[in-house]
């Protein structure tokens, strides 16, 4: 899919807090970023209308969990350190990606397909 990257851009700057690692990714990354979003989103709801919206905000979340330092985590990384800084995972912070998808996208998933969408799935438990 071909995406407008400036519009993109322009929707994660002022609609997202933690956007660093997809503002300062080169056009690229940004793509691929967007590119797995997309795919993410359209696996989880399939057969529904994924706004561009829902993509873009994904994207900026995707941008965050593997930039750099969090991809070694989900790398299954437990700790390192460089010249006297050291850093730690816990070990539960490691999920499926579509774990990483926030409740704002499946609100605006949900309104695009004239439902409302829960974030969470109920599963079975053995006690």
């Amino acid at each position: 899919m071909a995406w407008n990257l400036a519009e993109a851009l322009e929707y994660i700057q002022l609609n997202t807090l933690d956007n660093e690692d997809y503002l300062d990714a080169d056009e690229t990354r940004q793509t691929a970023l967007l590119n797995v979003s997309n795919r993410t989103l359209e696996r989880k709801f399939s057969g529904k209308t994924i706004p561009d919206e829902a993509v873009y905000l994904f994207a900026a979340v995707l941008g965050a969990a593997f930039n750099d330092t969090n991809k070694l985590q989900q790398q299954g990384v437990a700790a390192f350190s460089i010249s006297g800084i050291s850093f730690t995972f816990k070990d539960w912070a490691k999920r499926p990606i579509d774990h990483l998808i926030p409740s704002e996208v499946y609100e605006l998933v949900g309104e695009a397909n004239g439902e409302k969408l829960g974030g969470r799935s109920v599963k079975w438990t053995v006690l």
